[in-house]
Formats: C-alpha cells, structure tokens, sequence
C-alpha cells in the first residue's frame, strides 16, 4: 500500500494517471465537531496491470498540497468517477472552487442501469466486482495517526473495485445508450449551487407548522444568524442552537439575556455571549419586517387539489415505465412529482429531459384522458382512447 506525504509524490503520480482514461476518487473526511467536512484522506486509482496504480493521499501531511490533483481534477481528458459524490464534491469545492470535470457518479449510473434506488457502493462490489468488503474500519477516527493497517486496506477498497463497477456500468451505458441520462443527473452535482449553503436561504430547512408572516420573518433572522456564526467559526448548526430552540425563541420573542434564561429548549452557552447577543439582535430585525417584506411558507403541495384516482393511476405507469425500462422509479419521478401531476401542475421535473421520454409524454396523456391502461399478460400497457 503506497501512501503519499509530499506534493513530489502525489505530482508524480497525478502525471501517470492524466495518462489513463479514468482515476477513481474517494475520501475520508470527519463532519461531527466542525461545519465544514475536515479531509483525512484522499483515496486514487487508475487501472495498470504493471502495479503501483492506487494510492493513499495523506491531506494532514506537514509536506502536502493537493495542488495537483486539482490540476488532475480539471483536466478534461480524464473522467473522474466516484460513488455517491455530492459530499466528496463539497469538500473540493469549499477548499479550493474546483469540481471534476468530466464526472461520473456510480450511484446515479447504477440507479439508471436498473440496480435500485441509492444503491450501495458494498452492493455494487458484491455484484459486479463480485468481491466482498471489509467494512470493520468503516466507523473510525481518520483524523489520527498513524494509519492501521486495516483502516488503509479498508480505504483502498473504496477505489480498487470502483474500476471494475466505472467499466462495468459504462459499457451498460454505451449498449443502452443512457450515457445522456447520467450526464443529465450529473449537472446538478456539477452546479457550485448544490454546495454553497447560503444563510439568506437557511430558514427553509426549519419545519414548523406556524405560517404566519411575522413568525417566519424571526424565523429567517434566527436561521441567517445561526448559519453566519456557524460558518464563521466553523461548527455545527447544532453548536450554536438546534432548530428546536430556533422554533421556540420565534414563538417566545424573548427580549433580554433573563428572557433566554427562561428558554426550556437553548444550550447553556447560547444564553449569552455572542450567541444571546445574536439571538435578540435577530428577533428584533425579525419583529422590525415590514409586512410587504415577510416570508412566506411555500404552501404549494399544500394546497393542491390532487385527483386521487388520477394519482394511483400515474403510480401505476411509473411502476410499469420503471419495470420496463430496468431503472429505479424514484430517479423517473418522485411522489410529490406524481401529486403535482395529478393536480395540474406540469413544471414538475418528470417532464424535462429524458424522464419526459422515457415517463413523462405519457404521463401527460394519462392526465388528459388520451390514454388508459390495461393489462396486457403480466405487463401494464397504455392504450388509446
């Protein structure tokens, strides 16, 4: 097992597999006590008969820069292939703005290659590569050194057998002639969006049943603050108060540091300090909204008026388009998807792309009651009407 400490080491290598068609990536990184993932390891591999072809990257390295592999990563003649990409891609993108291009997510390809939904990567190997893995090393500090001899042979398995599985689905690919349908799902993994975590936006992910304007308005100054201060410094949203007391502090509206002391639901060390000073200084802007300004729920889905029977019918279709074309049904289309659908609404993304063809046009004429379906032996078929 080669491992790599030095910017020379991991140049060299980088230079051997810019030579190769494909490098396989995976990492190793720990996310409990910080904000931001901390990278612990960098796994890389290439296919070479002659050996020598996967390597461990040691980012905690005094003598290390992953300046080359991000040279690697943006050099266009070399695909880059991971397995359930979106948190290694994030690590990338915060240290240093760079997503791989071109990319390849085995996942995403299993799930369109008829393997299931959010298939596994043990799944994968026990399958294609079929091998199994040792998976002992699996929950561990990789922040420590040095390495055990299990925990490198546990990291390289997550490269050395992503060869067969990249070469495996990307030959199902060429035959079926999906690759477009990968390419399509790998846009959104590709859009620096997806790992910018904007604290304007933050309040969004907080569930509550209250609706009102000016709840939701305290609600979006909590969740800005609390999403600054976490970034900041680099710690957990749950650090600085969790979306429990988040919800409280909006309905209580306490107005002093002796008001937050009454608060059943905040950390101790959110009752004051910055975190307190924040926490009021955010109801006050919050309180402050003018009404014209205040956010509002997206009730959408809400309020839809669903057909039910025209929704188990579309449940019905996707079922058998999913069969059909050997692709798991949750990539075609999602629940709410089918709902949306069933209520009218056709800005859904089941009607964009290749889930249009493969789903979508017929999903339309279901809805407008120029199809039926009908069994047809052991099929579900649509038929004219």
């Amino acid at each position: 097992m080669k491992k790599i400490t030095t910017t020379a080491d991991l140049a060299a290598f980088c230079v051997e597999a810019a030579k190769r068609p494909y490098v396989t990536v995976d990492t190793e990184f720990l996310r409990e006590r910080t904000y931001y993932s901390k990278l612990c390891l960098v796994q890389l591999a290439y296919q070479d008969d002659a050996g020598a072809d996967a390597v461990l990257v040691d980012p905690l390295a005094e003598e290390l820069s992953l300046d080359p592999l991000y040279d690697l990563f943006r050099d266009h003649g070399v695909v880059k292939v991971f397995h359930a990409a979106r948190q290694d891609l994030e690590i990338f993108f915060v240290d240093e703005g760079v997503i791989p291009e071109p990319l390849f997510d085995t996942q995403v390809a299993a799930m369109v290659c008829g393997f299931g939904e959010q298939v596994g990567y043990e799944t994968l190997v026990r399958k294609i590569a079929k091998s199994d893995l040792d998976k002992s090393s699996r929950f561990t500090d990789w922040s420590r050194r040095p390495l055990t001899d299990a925990q490198m042979k546990y990291a390289l398995g997550d490269v050395t057998h992503l060869r067969d599985i990249y070469e495996y689905l990307s030959d199902r690919l060429g035959k079926s002639g999906r690759q477009k349908w990968v390419a399509e799902e790998m846009a959104v993994l590709k859009d620096p969006a997806t790992y910018q975590a904007d604290p304007d936006e933050a309040w969004r992910r907080v569930k509550t049943r209250t609706q009102s304007g000016k709840f939701l308005a305290i609600v979006r100054e909590l969740a800005r603050f609390r999403e600054d201060y976490a970034q900041t410094r680099n710690i957990p949203r749950t650090r600085v108060f969790k979306d429990d007391a988040l919800v409280e502090l909006a309905s209580t509206k306490p107005q002093s540091e002796q008001d937050l002391g009454r608060s059943r639901l905040l950390l101790r060390e959110a009752r004051k300090g910055d975190i307190a000073q924040g926490i009021l200084d955010g109801i006050k802007a919050g309180l402050a909204v003018k009404p014209e300004n205040m956010p509002k729920a997206d009730n959408l889905r809400n309020k839809l008026q669903v057909n039910p029977a025209l929704a188990d019918m579309l449940r019905v279709l996707l079922k058998a388009k999913a069969d059909t074309e050997n692709v798991a049904q949750k990539l075609i289309a999602s629940s709410a998807d089918l709902d949306a659908l069933a209520a009218g609404e056709r800005q859904v993304p089941a009607l964009k792309g290749w889930r249009k063809d493969v789903f979508g046009n017929d999903a339309l004429l279901l809805c407008e009651g120029k199809v039926g379906l009908a069994v047809d032996g052991q099929k579900v078929v649509t038929v004219a009407l």
